[in-house]
């Protein structure tokens, strides 16, 4: 999956419009160095986590979690009843670990047509050479580990 890490991040501009929209959150260490940090859409009326990212000299330590946990709070302020997220379904540390955290994988009848354009955007990007699938958590169920302050 080397192309996947090399690919070049959102550009500056669209991260930005995450930062002004109040929907870009990063985890920080005692140094104040970025070590984490989650961008999050809204895609048929619901939070979408765009990208969710933790250095992996950090992982084991649950800031994933807690930077999940504040979207699912931002999603839960707003009124939104889920949140869904695209993922690489055999990769430990995505769909595996999002079903861990409450995430479900949706049926092709469940694809939103906002999930359907996301999902034909990653095959035309070429990430269908790898096994994806959107899942959604329900906010109502979610379960609280933590939060994170806004930066």
């Amino acid at each position: 999956m080397t192309a996947v890490a090399e690919d070049e991040p959102p550009s500056l501009e669209t991260l930005r419009e995450y930062q002004r929209d109040g929907r870009a959150w990063v985890w920080v260490d005692d140094d104040d160095y970025p070590i984490g940090y989650l961008v999050l859409g809204v895609v048929d009326g619901v939070a979408h986590i765009d990208q969710v990212s933790v250095h992996p000299d950090h992982r084991g330590r649950r800031i994933g979690k807690r930077l999940i946990d504040h979207a699912v709070f931002w999603a839960k302020d707003h009124g939104m009843p889920s949140i869904t997220l695209t993922t690489f379904t055999d990769v430990a540390w995505n769909g595996p670990y999002y079903e861990r955290l409450g995430f479900r994988y949706l049926t092709a009848e469940e694809q939103t047509p906002g999930l359907q354009a996301i999902r034909a955007a990653e095959a035309a990007h070429g990430l269908q050479d790898w096994r994806r699938a959107s899942m959604r958590a329900e906010v109502a169920s979610w379960s609280f580990d933590g939060s994170v302050s806004e930066t």
